[in-house]
């Protein structure tokens, strides 16, 4: 499987406090990767230093591309999505304009040269979702377009955060503890949507601490600990280690 993001020695800090120390991981086109850990194993870190959120250095290359010296703007235009954990919908703005500013935009906001190198190759490619299918997803969110984000329940905010990143068109969607939260069935509706978008070919970094997510979903598992990866491998292969679920995820 051909590498769509590819992470070498990632160093990343907030102020003086160096929190990764040498991160190294991939993920193939199509792949769902799911990165475990306790919090302050520095898992959010990471999907910020990829999109140029917070000071890092070390290789990170998307489809080819160089991501150190571009805005996060750009790298999200090269089809890099992010769903942060705190969801970060517009509240004043209604549910409709907020899946309307997360339509894919391509042309001047991001570099000639690195939309060349996109996999998204020619720019004719239909986009994968639409906000039609955002709605056929996410019912709600039809039924209250026209209500501000902010009046949304917490559920309904991550569906909306999910949605309008997924009409920006990624090739690959970085999302961060996607259940946090969520009652049983706002996690299963999250779920297969996850479960949707890798259907139609769209990578995944999939952000959990229990990975609730992740069976049945993720390809390999990568656990963080310290700001360094301490393992990778499958998730049966994580079954079988249980030093790792001991030492780095705090479960039985």
């Amino acid at each position: 499987m051909s590498a769509l993001l590819e992470i070498e020695n990632l160093r990343a800090w907030y102020g003086a406090s160096q929190v990764l120390h040498g991160v190294d991981l991939r993920v193939g086109a199509g792949e769902v990767v799911a990165l475990a850990g306790r919090n302050g194993s520095g898992r959010s870190t990471l999907a910020k230093a990829l999109m140029s959120m917070v000071e890092a250095d070390g290789a990170r290359r998307f489809a080819g591309v160089d991501l150190a010296p571009l805005r996060t703007f750009e790298i999200a235009r090269l089809g890099l999505g992010y769903v942060a954990e705190q969801r970060d919908v517009f509240p004043a703005l209604s549910v409709d304009e907020n899946l309307r500013l997360g339509l894919a935009k391509r042309g001047p906001g991001a570099r000639a040269g690195a939309l060349r190198a996109s996999p998204r190759g020619a720019l004719r490619r239909a986009p994968r979702f639409t906000i039609d299918d955002a709605h056929a997803l996410f019912p709600i969110l039809l039924e209250r377009r026209s209500a501000r984000a902010g009046v949304l329940s917490g559920g309904e905010q991550q569906m909306l955060a999910l949605a309008r990143a997924l009409v920006g068109d990624p090739d690959l969607l970085i999302v961060d503890e996607p259940a946090e939260g969520l009652s049983a069935q706002m996690a299963a509706r999250v779920g297969a949507c996850l479960h949707a978008l890798r259907e139609r070919g769209v990578a995944l970094l999939l952000i959990e601490q229990r990975l609730e997510l992740a069976p049945g979903l993720a390809d390999r598992v990568a656990v963080m600990g310290h700001g360094r990866i301490v393992f990778e491998g499958t998730p049966q292969a994580l079954v079988q280690r249980e030093d790792v679920v001991r030492d780095w995820l705090g479960v039985g």
